[in-house]
């Protein structure tokens, strides 16, 4: 996150807003570890080997090196992001890790249909800590929504109102019924409401079948 043909070749240079927004979530909020990955995934959206997954904005990869160990060398998780030096990263922790199954993708997932990764084609989406450093949620969760395959399933995690000296700024942060209801505007139903972390608040989607 095979691959579609694109005109355009990936850069290295960012929006101003997401170049800034990556930076400070690396810097200040990338609280990932915060959050119990393995648990999440495995035993509340419930993957399991044979599955492919893309994790989108996947950061300093932690949701993507656990996701890998739960699909197994039969599923593949793509980690994309658009910071090519977040995806070296990623990268190297498989290798490090003896991890085949991790694809990595460079894409800005602001622009609807830019990420090369199948239409229709994931049984699993992860939006973690990546809505709040974008405007754009609508186009995010409408480019998830595109790779999601019929009864595919979507989580996102997200900075909750919970005060703290690691959260964003209330500007940057979205609550959950924004999210919510952008969500079921683009055939997504709900399927729980959680308490991810101390911090963050947990959404599980399915995509509606067509």
């Amino acid at each position: 996150m095979v691959e579609q043909k694109t005109t355009a070749q990936p850069a290295d240079k960012t929006t101003a807003s997401q170049s800034s927004g990556a930076v400070n979530q690396k810097k200040v909020f990338g609280k990932s570890e915060m959050l119990d990955a393995g648990n999440i995934l495995k035993n509340m959206l419930g993957l399991s080997v044979g599955d492919m997954v893309g994790d989108l904005g996947a950061g300093g990869g932690l949701f993507t090196v656990q996701a890998a160990r739960l699909v197994g060398d039969q599923g593949q998780v793509y980690a994309v992001d658009i910071l090519k030096t977040a995806l070296s990263d990623i990268d190297s922790r498989a290798r490090m890790s003896g991890l085949h199954n991790i694809k990595t993708v460079w894409s800005n997932l602001e622009v609807v249909g830019a990420c090369k990764i199948n239409p229709n084609s994931l049984d699993y989406v992860l939006l973690v800590n990546v809505l709040f450093q974008s405007k754009k949620h609508l186009e995010i969760i409408s480019e998830a929504a595109r790779l999601i395959k019929s009864g595919g399933k979507m989580l996102i995690i997200d900075w909750d109102e919970t005060k703290s000296a690691f959260a964003p700024t209330n500007e940057l942060r979205v609550s959950a019924e924004r999210l919510i209801a952008l969500s079921q505007g683009l055939g997504f139903s709900l399927d729980q409401q959680f308490k991810a972390g101390q911090y963050h608040f947990g959404l599980i989607f399915t995509k509606d079948k067509s």
